[in-house]
């Protein structure tokens, strides 16, 4: 294929002047030779990853202080934005209640403080417990008082006194009476964990440091399990710790020595399992342990085979869905009888309360997943002993299933939009599919067996949107709580009722200044790849700043920011944004490209971006952004591209691939470094991503095949065409290191391209903490993008 490198370059904007502005800083080449599979590659700029030097910490500064001073015009601006983002935001607020055993769960903020105060009131007894009406959040007004308010935790209080802070772990035992909660006040995520006895509101003489986030009670609230990580920032340890004893008694339950894996900890919604979910990009193993005895022994549901991903969520499911053995094969009563492979492992519980089962999804010779469900008790080699109750589309990618007591819900996308359905355990016999009104029972073909059950689609009429299951922790609950949002729509919370299929709006987010949705267009378009695949491009715009022609396309090129990812199967969904709403009032058109590597199209999608084929990823962008521009909506001069993180790597391969399309590039937390960290092994999360792109340190190709992508070991000796570029990170990043960005913009630099690099010294992978720091910081990028597109001035 033609190198896009080629291809004359459009001129990228100059950057205005600035009256007696420092000298650009000229971080000095000191060759640090590398040498791997053998080639040798000198490093000039490696000595910048020596966090401790003081040299290291002035140049960053001095960077700090170059763009400040290059941007300083912009601060008008950027103040302008920052009060724009304010007024639109209702900031005395609360979120909608969530019922948990005895009490409603929300939390609310309160104007001119940074963060939310997380509390709890009473739900009225003289409802009854199982009432449709206790089910019913009550409705919190703004600024009014509410009855019986408990506050469990107030972080604004927590993060007095310091610059920095992130809340990991937050939950409340079964009882009600204690809390575990676990901070950050550095920004290198690594938590210290407290309990919080809620009768008396003081914590408890325990304390754990460097913990990783999600720790749980156990149902009876006397140990809390947590996750700790290693050297290399990966979560391994799974501890059991009782409540009133010193961390240094504390159990190891769960250790997972293989590098490239994860381990996260879990209690299912029925309270009957601690649940230990082990995990890396491609292979995924599930540990249980009984509730009912917290300190016995984890056992297995299905031992890990490399290339094989499930998850597993505990039911009990109706017992007259399952046949009795003298049925089970259905009408063949010549034949002798064979059990349903449900059955296996039954009997915890009586015919009268359900039967347990265990539902797993899993991806063995399911490309987009499918659904099974096996006895609770069993331990079998895989998806071959289960029955298929939903099964594999190659158009629907299944992402989740969640149990209770009346219904089930799962979650999964098609045409490049997540949805929710339900499956009601209300009736004697499962909901079937059209056209399949009997159960299908395969005892006598190879295989799993089949039983066939229908999931209710839960309709919205929107063409772009995302909807997804929202907060539901109660086993009992007979509605499902959903969130949903589009480009267009602000954040909006609903309750279905699963026996009516009734959704009630419970809240949607206030949008102040007299926001009108039909001020505002959203669409989906289809790019063409390289190789002829069809990338989907969602736009959003202001109805009366973006004129259209004849073909429903831009009459003249607009300004467009053109946002993409494009790794880990992450999906970059429709939703809604109160600080993008000051761009398009600008006559910005926003886009997002759904590119390979992301998981909007299914599993495929992910795998045809990734490894061996990562370069896809980029070339998808290269093709939208030509795409917008071929199509009239913009023009290069007009056209930012902005991607954080992983994205950060595609925003710096693409400047490399196709400069002469964008005016600029905004790089937030970059990857662009990404060979130099996935060979080192004793680098953060390095082995953890060698599933993700592949393993350089022993396997020449990828190494030869990363070379020719990463975008720091790709800048050519003269950038000067490159267009205008922002790189923005954070000192205390631990998922992609802040030497990155700083090595890529010494390098950009000394090859004469106009970049910039802002770096936050008191903050992590996430930015800087607090909302309204937040803001300043959404601000100062946009206030940026805006200059790039010729829009300053408005």
């Amino acid at each position: 294929m033609p190198d896009d490198r080629t291809q004359p370059a459009m001129p990228s904007p100059p950057e205005p002047e600035v009256a007696e502005a420092p000298q650009a800083p000229v971080a000095p080449r000191r060759p640090s030779p590398r040498t791997h599979h053998g080639e040798t590659v000198d490093d000039d700029y490696e000595w910048l990853r020596d966090k401790e030097s003081p040299e290291v910490v002035a140049h960053l500064e001095a960077e700090n202080a170059y763009t400040e001073a290059r941007l300083a015009h912009l601060e008008p601006l950027r103040e302008r934005i920052f009060e724009e983002i304010k007024a639109r935001t209702l900031e005395t607020d609360l979120s909608v209640p969530v019922r948990q055993g005895a009490h409603w769960y929300y939390a609310r903020t309160v104007e001119g403080s940074q963060y939310p105060i997380r509390a709890r009131a009473p739900i009225d007894a003289s409802l009854g417990s199982d009432a449709p009406s206790a089910w019913v959040p009550p409705v919190l007004e703004p600024g009014v008082p509410v009855p019986g308010e408990q506050v469990l935790l107030d972080d604004n209080v927590e993060a007095e006194g310091h610059e920095f802070f992130s809340l990991g772990s937050f939950d409340v035992s079964a009882d009600g009476t204690r809390l575990a909660y676990a901070v950050d006040v550095v920004g290198d995520e690594r938590y210290t964990l407290r309990i919080r006895d809620l009768e008396s509101g003081t914590d408890l003489v325990d304390e754990v440091p460097g913990t990783f986030p999600g720790a749980v009670f156990s149902p009876d609230g006397r140990y809390v399990f947590y996750p700790t990580v290693d050297d290399a920032w990966r979560p391994w340890r799974v501890w059991r710790h009782e409540v009133g004893t010193p961390a240094t008694q504390d159990v190891v339950v769960f250790e997972e020595p293989d590098e490239r894996f994860w381990v996260g900890v879990g209690v299912s919604r029925s309270q009957r399992f601690v649940q230990i979910d082990v995990g890396s990009k491609i292979t995924s193993e599930t540990w249980l342990i009984d509730a009912d005895d917290p300190t016995g022994e984890a056992r297995v549901v299905w031992p890990r085979r490399e290339g094989v991903e499930y998850t597993v969520e505990h039911a009990v499911l109706p017992s007259t869905w399952f046949p009795t053995a003298e049925h089970a094969v259905g009408d063949r009563p010549d034949e002798n009888p064979v059990a349903d492979p449900v059955l296996g492992g039954l009997g915890e519980r009586s015919a009268g309360e359900g039967r347990d089962v265990l539902l797993v999804l899993h991806n063995d010779g399911a490309e987009n997943f499918e659904l099974v469900v096996t006895g609770a008790a069993d331990v079998s080699a895989g998806p071959g002993d289960a029955t298929v109750v939903v099964p594999h589309d190659p158009a629907t990618r299944l992402e989740a299933v969640d149990a209770f007591a009346g219904h089930l819900v799962v979650s999964y996308r098609r045409d490049a939009l997540s949805r929710v359905g339900v499956i009601d355990l209300a009736s004697p016999e499962p909901p079937r599919p059209a056209g399949l009104p009997t159960p299908i029972r395969t005892g006598d073909t190879p295989g799993p067996a089949t039983d066939l059950w229908h999931v209710h689609e839960v309709a919205f009429d929107e063409p772009l949107y995302t909807a997804a299951l929202g907060a539901n922790p109660e086993w009992d609950q007979p509605n499902v709580r959903l969130s949903y949002t589009s480009f267009v729509t602000p954040s909006t919370v609903y309750d279905l009722r699963v026996e009516t299929d009734e959704l009630t709006l419970l809240k949607q987010q206030p949008v102040l200044g007299g926001y009108d949705a039909a001020d505002y267009v959203q669409r989906r378009e289809w790019a063409t790849a390289e190789d002829g695949t069809q990338v989907p491009v969602s736009l959003v715009w202001r109805r009366d700043a973006v004129g259209l022609d004849a073909t429903g396309t831009g009459a003249e090129p607009a300004p467009l920011l053109l946002y993409g990812y494009g790794s880990y199967e992450i999906s970059i969904d429709p939703g809604f944004s109160i600080s993008r709403l000051s761009l398009l009032d600008r006559g910005v058109v926003f886009a997002v490209a759904h590119v390979r590597g992301g998981g909007e199209m299914g599993r495929r999608w992910y795998d045809e971006g990734k490894t061996l084929a990562k370069r896809t990823t980029f070339t998808d962008f290269v093709a939208v952004a030509r795409h917008l521009v071929d199509a009239g909506w913009t023009s290069p001069e007009r056209l930012v591209a902005q991607g954080g993180s992983a994205g950060g790597l595609l925003m710096g391969a693409v400047t490399n691939l196709a400069p002469e399309l964008f005016a600029g590039v905004l790089a937030q937390v970059p990857f662009v470094d990404a060979l130099t960290s996935i060979l080192d092994p004793s680098l953060p999360l390095t082995v953890v991503e060698w599933d993700e792109w592949g393993d350089p340190l022993h396997d020449p190709d990828v190494y030869r095949y990363m070379r020719t992508y990463t975008p720091y070991e790709n800048v050519p000796d003269d950038a000067s065409h490159y267009p205008r570029i922002l790189a923005v990170t954070s000192f205390h990043d631990t998922r992609v290191l802040y030497v990155e960005p700083a090595k890529w913009v010494a390098r950009l630099r000394a090859a004469g391209a106009p970049a910039l690099l802002k770096i936050e010294m008191h903050a992590g992978h996430g930015g800087v903490s607090g909302r309204y720091e937040g803001w300043r910081e959404v601000a100062y990028e946009d206030a940026w993008v805006l200059d790039v597109l010729g829009l300053a001035d408005r």
